[in-house]
């Protein structure tokens, strides 16, 4: 007869319980009797008991084997298989260990905790036009997954450590009888999710997931001349990775507001420039803006509609080299639409010594500045 004690006594549950119920008791008894918490001379073997009680009542094949042939259905020394079984005269242990040494790339390995990377993140930063021509330091504030400063990341309650998980013993897969030819099947272990441990004990701060949710905020350098096309990477910025994993990297992305009066071709700015038909037709001196301030601009006699005048090194700085683009100033002329008495007279008598003759056919002083000026 068995010395061992019934699992599910050992769990205090009762027979006919859910898997949710047995999973709460392993980790009430697994809190309590954990050697590293625990620190009474039986507490070690307690705890053992208590998971081997749950490696085979959280399986529903071997507790089911269980239920029926009590401790010899789960450790090889239930009644014999019929005659065409070709597991005959072996334990299913031994038919499981024979294998996983011959198929399992991972045998005896403890369990899948190998260092993963953290995941990048991506954050849109909005800047003014001058920002982004110029360069600037902007802070950010960013939502990101880092290792819980109480476990470390390993997920336990401080001043305990993960278990081996008792379904997958450790591997991270578990073997099951496939339909064809008894062949063996490996699959994930749905425990530990192929991790190879549990946590008996979560830890408080992170609920057994070894990372937490902070909001960190950064100070983000912008170059000059950076455009919409572009994005700044920030190395190791980005989430922490798992057990022990480097963390992943910050990708900033820039959205620029467009500017009331400038608009961006490349590296060069563009400014369209309102004259009058007199500053047009006789020449000006005129301020112009720009990025740097007011700039002096002389306008020829005689300008036309859509000519443009560049002014050096006032553009956008190259962003990966020196000096900067220019800026182009595009004229355009505009024909008044309200005239004062005096104003109307003066441009009858320009154009009375105008004639009406203008170009290669007959027009009108007005439709010759209406289609020279672009006026209405």
């Amino acid at each position: 007869m068995s010395t061992k004690r019934d699992y599910y006594e050992i769990l205090g549950v009762p027979r006919g319980c859910s898997q949710e119920e047995i999973k709460r008791a392993f980790r009430r008894l697994a809190r309590q009797y954990h050697p590293d918490v625990n620190k009474s001379p039986d507490a070690e073997a307690r705890f053992k008991e208590i998971n081997e009680a749950y490696e085979v009542l959280s399986d529903e094949q071997k507790r089911a084997a269980y239920d029926r042939f009590g401790h010899a259905g789960v450790n090889g020394t239930m009644p014999g298989p019929g005659p065409f079984d070709p597991f005959a005269g072996f334990g299913l242990g031994d038919i499981f260990d024979a294998f996983e040494s011959f198929f399992s790339p991972r045998a005896g390995v403890a369990g899948r905790t190998r260092p993963q990377r953290g995941a990048d993140l991506r954050y849109t930063l909005t800047l003014n036009f001058e920002e982004a021509i110029f360069g600037c330091e902007k802070e950010v504030e960013i939502p990101r997954l880092e290792t819980c400063p109480s476990c470390r990341g390993t997920g336990a309650e401080p001043g305990t450590q993960p278990v081996r998980c008792p379904r997958c013993g450790g591997t991270g897969e578990v073997r099951q009888r496939g339909a064809f030819f008894n062949m063996i099947v490996m699959t994930t272990c749905e425990q530990c999710h192929g991790e190879g441990v549990i946590v008996a004990i979560p830890c408080h701060e992170c609920q057994g997931q070894g990372r937490v949710r902070v909001t960190r905020r950064l100070r983000v350098r912008i170059p000059a001349g950076i455009d919409e096309a572009s994005q700044i990477r920030l190395s190791g910025e980005g989430e922490a990775g798992l057990h022990g994993g480097p963390r992943g990297d910050l990708y900033i992305a820039v959205r620029i507001k467009p500017h009331p009066h400038f608009q961006r071709q490349g590296n060069d700015i563009v400014y369209e420039l309102p004259i009058n038909i007199a500053q047009a037709a006789l020449g000006a001196q005129v301020v112009v803006p720009t990025l740097d301030g007011e700039e002096t601009l002389y306008i020829q006699p005689g300008t036309q509609h859509g000519k443009t005048y560049r002014l050096r090194e006032k553009g956008v700085p190259y962003l990966h080299g020196n000096g900067r683009g220019d800026q182009i100033v595009v004229v355009r002329v505009v024909v008044p639409t309200r005239l004062t008495d005096q104003q109307r007279k003066l441009l009858e008598e320009l154009a009375a010594t105008l004639g009406s003759e203008v170009g290669n056919g007959k027009r009108g002083v007005w439709e010759w500045m209406r289609d020279t000026f672009g006026g209405s």
